[in-house]
């Protein structure tokens, strides 16, 4: 067995609920009851809503890409500190956008690096996602002559991995979209400004001013990223962001960020020195997709989408090697020391940590 100790089972906790816990690729939600929500906040002083529902969000170390989970050897189901350098650089960007004057976002507590308490929001069924460099799937698709992007027009003649002109904003679904003629009914599919105006309650929306809303936030947090990221010789290529509602304190709708920000493995870092120089330095999870293309049996399924049982099945019985996910965990807690200028505090226990705070602090450990 590895000596490391990882967070890679995070919806299995003893944690009291009012709903079924719902698992994701990397974190797990677990909504509190009415009463809880309703203590804590008085107990914490959150300066939110009274009757505001609550949720734990619990981070792992489990790693995903091409829609797959990828697990090591001797056990070791994760990658070291991974969790917990996503939570420090979102905590530290989600700052940053209050300090702003941004828009306000989900998390009310952080008692532990692997624990967020949240407002449960209603999300919009949009992925937020902003492009200012060409590459990755899109320059795949530009590279086959396609120049349409979610109804914009790209211009000729542009390379690999150059600077665009403009920031593009690109939206995907989040998750399945049903009763849209134009919009296929299946996860993640692209789609343009226009299908979400002439849609905008399929899309979760609320008016058509809230759509004008996400792309400003989205652009506006862009831009602060970006302007930070410099900085410190970082650039940053693309990410996706996640809006959702929640009742302000005069119990009104108010468009937030959720989920994550600016972190490794919803956005794409590159060193900027090394750019300047012609070459492309990953500091985000791209580059742990680049090593598994160079790893796997077969590395074409990774990129076939109609192959997905296939490719399920590889990464099932692929492991990776100790050192290839050690490699990753540097990706990960450097880009965050870089970001937040502080360590990333690794827990030696994860698991027994979160338990012990959500009992002792919060009362919410139900055995």
């Amino acid at each position: 067995m590895s000596a490391y100790q990882v967070m890679d089972v995070n919806d299995d906790l003893p944690i009291r609920v009012s709903d079924k816990i719902h698992s994701g690729k990397v974190r797990s939600v677990y909504k509190l009851t009415a009463a809880d929500s309703a203590r804590l906040i008085v107990e914490k002083g959150y300066k939110i809503a009274a009757d505001t529902p609550l949720a734990i969000m619990i981070i792992s170390d489990r790693i995903s890409a091409f829609e797959c989970i990828w697990k090591g050897e001797n056990g070791l189901n994760g990658v070291p500190g991974k969790g917990a350098a996503l939570n420090a650089i979102s905590a530290h960007w989600f700052k940053a956008f209050d300090e702003a004057g941004l828009a306000g976002n989900h998390i009310v507590d952080v008692p532990h690096p692997y624990i967020w308490i949240v407002r449960q929001a209603q999300p919009v069924m949009v992925e937020a996602i902003a492009r200012q460099y060409i590459t990755g799937s899109m320059w795949r698709s530009y590279a086959k002559d396609v120049r349409d992007f979610c109804g914009i027009t790209l211009d000729e003649g542009l390379q690999a991995n150059q600077k665009m002109p403009n920031l593009l904003i690109t939206p995907s679904t989040k998750g399945i979209i049903t009763g849209v003629s134009e919009v296929p009914e299946v996860d993640d599919v692209n789609i343009s400004r226009k299908n979400i105006i002439d849609n905008l309650a399929a899309f979760k929306f609320k008016s058509t001013e809230d759509v004008n809303l996400y792309e400003k936030l989205l652009t506006e947090g862009f831009d602060l990223i970006t302007q930070q990221l410099a900085a410190v010789e970082q650039i940053f290529v693309d990410t996706k962001f996640e809006f959702g509602y929640v009742k302000d304190l005069d119990g009104n709708d108010e468009l937030i960020y959720i989920d994550e920000v600016g972190t490794p493995d919803s956005s794409r870092i590159w060193d900027a020195k090394a750019y300047d120089e012609g070459r492309i330095v990953e500091n985000s999870k791209e580059g742990f997709r680049q090593m598994l293309l160079k790893s796997v049996p077969v590395p074409e399924l990774l990129l076939a989408k109609d192959k997905m049982p296939e490719r399920l099945s590889m990464a099932a019985d692929f492991l990776l090697s100790e050192a290839d996910l050690l490699e990753v965990s540097n990706t990960y807690t450097s880009i965050a020391k870089t970001i937040t200028g502080k360590d990333v505090q690794i827990p030696a226990n994860p698991r027994a940590e979160i338990i012990e705070i959500l009992d002792r602090d919060y009362g919410l450990i139900t055995a």
